[in-house]
């Protein structure tokens, strides 16, 4: 385990000795280690290394425990844990309704939560003030920006709510809009003007950034190029907490997932992580033809059917693939468009979802 180290200067006054936090990037500080620290260290014989104890080590940027939340007599969120360490990003998943938004909210300082401790960039969110703001950055899902100002004074504007703003041009190359600075919003594409709403986001340099479906409606090249600037964002120490529902961006983007269903974790981990411990087996797809039924003895692997299409899976996909393509020689079928793939982290993200949802009371009538 490499220890984390503080620089300290002895001052030959009787002053007290000041400590040099190392690495300043956008977003959040970098601490130098034991094996790093000496290049760091000034050649005066003033100046020495003090390794710093665990409890001295920069906390979590997000620390819940426990956390609930009630409307009325409804928990919508149910004991949540959670831990983000800074410089990560975090995805968290989970169907519509499944609390993701209110624990964001209230991770956020929008929303007072019923019970649970909660720490954000070591603040209780819902006590932080200003200084605690000026700390964050938030994208919703919709925003909202002046159409008829150009990019450069969006910008110029909110970096003006901040008292230490990110410069102009760096927040314009960090999103990549140098060929639109000067062009009004209203002519922006929607992947352009989201790039915009990110910039808006780290115009104060947050050490903590909140993103909500930030890709929604890109198409490709644009979904790319934002994805791009995010991992840009964690290359230079700023925290994300990534919600979404694209099992694509969350595995290229998240460097771990935490899945919420009906108000709880259901599971957390590495995006490879959730995937290897149910990743035994294949999926076979393949349209069925028209008029064609499939066998009784292949309904045993069969997961979903949508469209015409069959979805089967099995931990052995060789017998499978045996009984399919046997069956489909002796009855004349062909299997067009057959597909032997392994499991995805969207076929892992639905059967959790499946295994927690809870059955529905049944109506008094």
């Amino acid at each position: 385990m490499r220890a984390a180290v503080s620089i300290i200067h002895e001052t030959p006054s009787a002053a007290p000795p000041v400590t040099s936090e190392v690495g300043r990037g956008l977003g959040g500080w970098q601490w130098a280690t034991a094996n790093e620290a000496s290049w760091l260290a000034p050649a005066d014989a003033a100046a020495r290394l003090v390794a710093v104890s665990d409890s001295e080590v920069p906390r979590p940027a997000i620390e819940v425990r426990g956390l609930r939340k009630v409307y009325d007599d409804r928990e919508v969120v149910r004991g949540v844990d959670l831990t983000v360490e800074r410089g990560a990003i975090l995805g968290l998943l989970g169907p519509n309704g499944a609390g993701k938004t209110t624990t964001v909210e209230i991770l956020e300082g929008h929303r007072r939560r019923t019970a649970g401790e909660v720490k954000v960039l070591g603040h209780d969110p819902e006590r932080g003030g200003a200084g605690f703001r000026e700390r964050i950055g938030i994208v919703l899902q919709q925003g909202g920006v002046e159409p008829y100002l150009t990019v450069e004074e969006v910008i110029d504007a909110t970096r003006g709510y901040y008292p230490r703003p990110l410069p102009t041009e760096e927040l314009i190359a960090t999103v990549g809009l140098e060929a639109r600075a000067r062009v009004r919003v209203r002519r922006l594409s929607g992947g352009q003007r989201r790039r915009l709403e990110l910039a808006l986001a780290l115009c104060g340099d947050p050490e903590l950034l909140f993103l909500d479906e930030p890709t929604l409606g890109f198409d490709p090249l644009a979904r790319r190029s934002a994805w791009a600037a995010i991992r840009t964002l964690r290359e230079r120490g700023t925290t994300v907490l990534l919600t979404t529902n694209s099992m694509e961006e969350a595995d290229a983007l998240a460097d771990r997932l935490a899945i919420m269903v009906d108000g709880r974790i259901v599971a957390s981990g590495t995006p490879s992580d959730l995937v290897g411990r149910r990743a035994t087996g294949a999926v076979v797809r393949f349209p069925l033809p028209d008029g064609v039924a499939m066998p009784q003895s292949l309904t045993r692997y069969l997961a979903t059917s949508r469209d015409g299409t069959m979805e089967l899976r099995s931990s052995d996909p060789v017998l499978l693939l045996s009984e399919l393509t046997s069956w489909a020689l002796a009855s004349g079928v062909r299997l067009e468009g057959l597909t032997v793939a392994p499991r995805s982290l969207e076929d892992v993200y639905l059967e959790l979802i499946e295994e927690a949802r809870e059955p529905e009371e049944p109506v008094e009538r």
